[in-house]
């Protein structure tokens, strides 16, 4: 029984440990004396590697992915070198266009960040100038579905407008006078979906937090204590860290998250109470992940004067994604817990998760397409198999409610400590690797 366990814990950790995460560009435009101006931040290592990052959040995906590690390790200057003579090719892939004219555009600056952590995104900075005619009043441009998500912002005018563009999309007609920023209500709305990505399927760091919440116990109050604690901490730092009033580098942040996430589970198994440090050691974690969420806005970026009803729909975008989450596993689990209470037979919950389970395991393999990594983000196996895994710990547990807290001791248990050692990998990897 201890190497089912095992295996059963380092199957989920091989699943859910992944890194080398992809995050949107960022572009400023800016149109100045007849010249446009746009200043792209991006994954460069995607343009040397020559790979696609349509519907990918993370290299791994990636067929290059080791490719993509090999640019992430080089200098600035050995990387400058390697996409220069990429850039005229890059330029040529980007449909700018002011009135009825075609910008051509031209690579004038390249900037590439230090090597840091390697499993962490670097920083490319592109600068390109075109030329814009006198009788242009608007400008639209396409970004290619292999660079990505750009986020777009207009800069230099009254009103600016600021849009999210999904690979292969148009921003559609900007006013070169400004005038295009988007009304509050239309900015809140923008901003949930938002936040819910950011936890399904993108924020598994949060996810496997919100998980070891979940696995303290089946009452419904230690719950609701541990989720509120969390919920108000991470609103507070993260109006700080978009208020500019703090910051903190990701290389500490991603640490101490997955810290955090280490410390839950590995709590879960040592006590099945709500002890009363916990509610304010969830607290001060969620402070942590309030900045964590706050990096992804500033990646997504802001648009002045919207900041607040941005702020906001983000934060319910992450609220709902967490409830989900929550929803997801507690559905799941609901079974199990009702035999472990002597509420329900044994027979139908072994059928139904055993079923269960070779729906998901199989779900997994057969999904695990091209088509479903661009639309997710990721490998079905990882979204999947989890689940398959929860489902023979339920299985496992209605088998032998003849046992003390089977609940607790097959699945609880089990599960808390494969996000412990999914956590304590990332710990590990963000600070050493």
């Amino acid at each position: 029984m201890k190497t089912f366990w095992v295996s059963l814990c380092l199957m989920v950790v091989a699943t859910c440990a992944a890194a080398h995460e992809v995050r949107p560009a960022i572009g400023d435009l800016e149109v100045v004396d007849g010249q446009v101006q746009l200043t792209l931040t991006l994954n460069g290592e995607a343009i040397v590697a020559d790979v696609s990052l349509e519907g990918i959040d993370n290299t791994d995906a990636l067929d290059q992915s080791a490719e993509v590690d090999r640019a992430r390790a080089l200098d600035p200057e050995a990387m400058r070198a390697e996409l220069e003579p990429r850039m005229d090719a890059f330029a040529d892939s980007l449909e700018l266009v002011a009135g009825q004219d075609s910008v051509p555009l031209r690579v004038t600056r390249i900037d590439v960040a230090p090597v840091g952590n390697t499993a962490l995104p670097r920083d490319t900075v592109l600068q390109l100038e075109g030329p814009v005619a006198e009788t242009a009043s608007t400008i639209s441009m396409t970004w290619p579905a292999a660079y990505g998500a750009l986020v777009l912002r207009q800069q230099g005018v009254e009103e600016p407008y600021t849009g999210y563009l999904e690979g292969g999309q148009t921003s559609g007609e900007i006013q070169l006078g400004g005038g295009d920023e988007a009304s509050r209500l239309v900015t809140f709305g923008t901003y949930i979906p938002v936040g819910f990505d950011h936890i399904l399927p993108k924020g598994l760091d949060h996810i496997l937090f919100v998980l070891g919440l979940f696995f303290l116990s089946t009452r419904f109050a230690p719950l609701l204590w541990q989720v509120t604690s969390f919920t108000l901490a991470h609103t507070v730092t993260l109006a700080m860290a978009v208020l500019g009033i703090v910051s903190v580098p990701a290389s500490i942040v991603e640490p101490l998250i997955a810290a955090s996430i280490v410390y839950v589970a590995v709590e879960n198994i040592v006590s099945d109470k709500l002890h009363r440090w916990r509610p304010f050691v969830i607290f001060g974690f969620g402070l942590l992940h309030g900045l964590g969420f706050a990096s992804v806005l500033g990646e997504f970026g802001l648009p002045d004067g919207q900041v607040i009803p941005a702020l906001i729909g983000f934060n319910i975008g992450v609220e709902l994604g967490q409830l989900t989450v929550i929803a997801i596993a507690f559905i799941l689990v609901w079974y199990a817990i009702r035999v472990d209470r002597g509420e329900a037979d044994v027979a139908p919950a072994q059928g139904l998760y055993g079923v269960l389970a070779v729906i998901f395991a199989g779900l997994g393999i057969a999904m695990n397409t091209p088509g479903f990594q661009e639309v997710m983000g990721a490998s079905a196996m990882i979204f999947f198999w989890p689940l398959a895994a929860l489902s023979v710990l339920c299985a496992v547990s209605a088998t032998l409610v003849d046992q003390l807290d089977s609940y607790r001791r097959y699945v609880a248990v089990p599960a808390s400590a494969a996000i412990a050692l999914v956590g304590a990998y990332w710990f590990v990897e963000r600070v050493f690797l």
